[in-house]
């Protein structure tokens, strides 16, 4: 396996010294595309919300800036992932602003009817069973919470593809699969907005 090779399926499961640089990579490398998906929310004033596959944790900070009156949880399957999370948001997490934990969205652990907002930046590609860990996430939310995931591919520019080659467990899904998917796991009030210049989407959806 060649180092690019090695390097790029990090992705899924960030550890070692070539998953914390890929951590450092996500953080920057993903901040428009994330910026541009937070942006697509409706006025919400969540009281408390989730970054489920918070990587290095930018995306956590993010929705805390956004929604400064909220508290905000990261969860990862990547214990590296949910160490640089955390020190990315020392500050907040010092003021009771925020955790960090190890998680699984496959088999979440999380209160149910907790959060009015759950949010999956770049990370619906690696998740076990679509339908299975967006019910998951339906079990979280609060009634009328909403749910917001971004991917940089919609699965129809080919970039995804080749990558779901040479990464792991790697599944890019078009929108409607994953419109599909949500409202198989009890969503209502699906759309997706795709970028006008980018293959980037968009999927919000309500419990």
């Amino acid at each position: 396996m060649s180092l690019f090779t090695r390097f790029i399926n990090q992705t899924r499961k960030p550890e070692g010294i070539l998953g914390s640089l890929m951590l450092r990579g996500m953080n920057s490398g993903h901040a428009i595309l994330a910026d541009w998906g937070l942006s697509q929310l409706p006025q919400i004033t969540p009281q408390k919300a989730v970054d489920l596959g918070c990587g290095g944790g930018r995306n956590v900070a993010a929705l805390l800036k956004k929604y400064p009156h909220s508290v905000v949880d990261g969860v990862d399957y990547s214990p590296l992932s949910v160490e640089k999370a955390i020190v990315y948001n020392a500050a907040s997490i010092a003021h009771n602003k925020c955790t960090v934990s190890v998680g699984d969205v496959s088999d979440l652990k999380l209160t149910p009817n907790s959060y009015d907002l759950a949010t999956a930046f770049e990370t619906i590609y690696f998740w076990p069973g679509l339908e299975k860990c967006f019910a998951n996430v339906h079990n979280i939310l609060k009634e009328g919470g909403s749910f917001l995931i971004v991917c940089e591919s919609d699965g129809m520019d080919g970039i995804g593809e080749r990558y779901e080659k040479i990464i792991k467990g790697m599944k890019v899904y078009k929108a409607g699969e994953i419109e599909g998917a949500l409202k198989t796991a009890g969503f209502k009030d699906v759309k997706t907005i795709h970028h006008d210049k980018h293959p980037w989407i968009a999927v919000l959806a309500k419990k």
